[in-house]
Formats: structure tokens, C-alpha cells, sequence
């Protein structure tokens, strides 16, 4: 079955759709710091690649698809002390995911899934918050497999787990599968590891990547990516996609 992605669909070719059968998907990604060696809208990338993905998986099991633009702005407060980083609240991405979510439903979609590799912990609680009200106000269902839960977050490597993945040998090795011209490449050779674990520091109640040992907004391996576990990490993250929707409509 086919992948529409709608910014490129006329309103004709959206009303013609079986919308009462259309799985729709939204990357959500953040603009915030990634190192020195990768680009603010990292996550917006690995976000599009995993609905992507996810998408062709749906798709093979004969369900129609349709990928809405990303949303590339959310809470990032990690980050607010590094040039670039844009921030907004929880408060205002979890009523941008519900109006979209009731959109939707009106128009008569099946369900809305988000792709999302943005672990900032407001933005995580905004999505889930999301979900609850979409539920409340009875709107399609939204499904949102979190990748700090179980599952899923076992299914993508060691570093992963670890903690110490922003914007190590996890992200950089994806961004070089996906968009390699955006990787300052001659700086990520010469980046040393960072083991120190994100999510460790946010149980001991750091709220910033400086708090957390991160003066220069990175974790983990960056020197160690490369594109070919990128793919494989893509299709990883579709396939957490697909299982998430799946279990929800089956």
C-alpha cells in the first residue's frame, strides 16, 4: 500500500483517500545543541527517518500511510544555554499535538503515531500528557512508543541504554546514513568519548547539559558512527513504530 507524505498531496487527493483506514504519522523532533559536530535539527532528522521507516513497514502490511510535516519545535531547556537551541513549553506542545490530533479526527484518520528520538524529559511528559487528553476528549487514538520505556529502548544498542547518547556514536551514526553533508566530519574524528549518562543525571535532578558533564552539548561516542549502523539503527526505530501501531490496532 502506498506512503503519501501530505505537504506533497493537493486537498483533492487528501479527500480522496480512505481516510477511516489512514495510519498518520508526525515526526517530532527538537532545534536545540548537538555537539559541535552535528546539526540543531538532529533530532528532527532521526525523527523523519524513523517515520519513514516505520512508514514502509506499515506499508507493507497494507496499510495506507501518511507522514505530516515535522514538528521541529518543543521543549528543550536542556540545551537553552547553547546558541541555537529554541525552546518552547510543554504546556504549549502538548496543546499543538491535541488541536493536530482533533484535526485529524475530524477529517476522519484512523490514528495519529508520533516518531520522536527526543529525549528532553518535559518534552517527553508534553507528548505523554498528549495522549491522555487525546484520549479524554475521545479524539483518534495517539499512539507514542516512548524510547526511555521499556521496550523499546532496548532494541537500540548499548550506547543507547547506557545513557550516553546525545549526540554520541547513536545519533551521529544516523545522521551520517541520512543527511552526511551535515556531519562536520574532520570534528567528529577528533571528539573524545563522553560516558557520562544523561539519564543518570536527570534521577539526580540535573536540568542542564553543562550539569550533566556536557560543556560542549555532547555524550557518548561520536568518533565511533558510522552510516552503516545508522541504517541499522533507522530500522530499528521504524520497527518500534510499527510494533507500537500495531499493537494498538490489532
Amino acid at each position: 500500500m502506498p506512503v503519501h507524505e501530505l505537504a506533497q498531496l493537493t486537498w483533492e487527493e487528501v479527500r480522496d483517500l480512505d481516510r477511516a483506514s489512514t495510519l498518520v504519522i508526525l515526526p517530532v523532533g527538537a532545534i536545540e545543541a548537538h555537539g559541535p559536530h552535528l546539526p540543531l535539527d538532529t533530532d528532527v532528522v532521526i525523527a523523519t527517518a524513523m517515520a519513514r521507516a516505520g512508514a514502509r513497514r506499515l506499508a507493507a502490511r497494507r496499510h495506507v500511510v501518511l507522514i505530516l510535516p515535522a514538528l521541529a519545535y518543543t521543549a528543550a531547556s536542556f540545551a537553552s544555554a547553547f546558541h541555537g537551541t529554541l525552546s518552547i513549553s510543554g504546556i504549549t506542545v502538548t496543546a499543538v499535538i491535541v488541536d493536530l490530533a482533533r484535526s485529524l479526527s475530524e477529517q476522519g484518520f484512523r490514528l495519529l503515531a508520533i516518531a520522536n528520538a527526543h529525549l528532553d524529559p518535559e518534552h517527553l511528559t508534553a507528548l505523554s500528557e498528549a495522549v491522555k487528553l487525546g484520549r479524554a476528549d475521545r479524539l483518534l487514538p495517539i499512539i507514542f512508543p516512548d524510547l526511555t520505556r521499556r521496550p523499546w529502548g532496548s532494541r537500540l544498542g548499548d550506547e543507547f541504554k547506557s545513557g550516553a547518547c546525545h549526540p554520541g556514536q547513536f545519533e551521529s551514526s544516523i545522521v551520517l546514513s541520512e543527511q552526511p553533508t551535515f556531519v562536520r566530519d574532520t570534528i567528529r574524528r577528533t571528539l573524545t568519548p563522553n560516558p557520562r549518562s544523561l539519564s543518570e543525571a536527570i534521577k539526580t535532578g540535573k536540568r542542564t547539559f553543562e550539569q550533566a558533564g556536557g560543556p560542549r552539548a555532547y555524550f557518548g561516542d561520536p568518533a565511533a558512527a558510522t552510516p552503516e549502523e545508522g541504517s541499522h539503527l533507522v530500522e530499528a526505530l521504524g520497527s518500534i513504530l510499527e510494533d507500537a501501531v500495531i499493537e494498538a490496532i490489532e
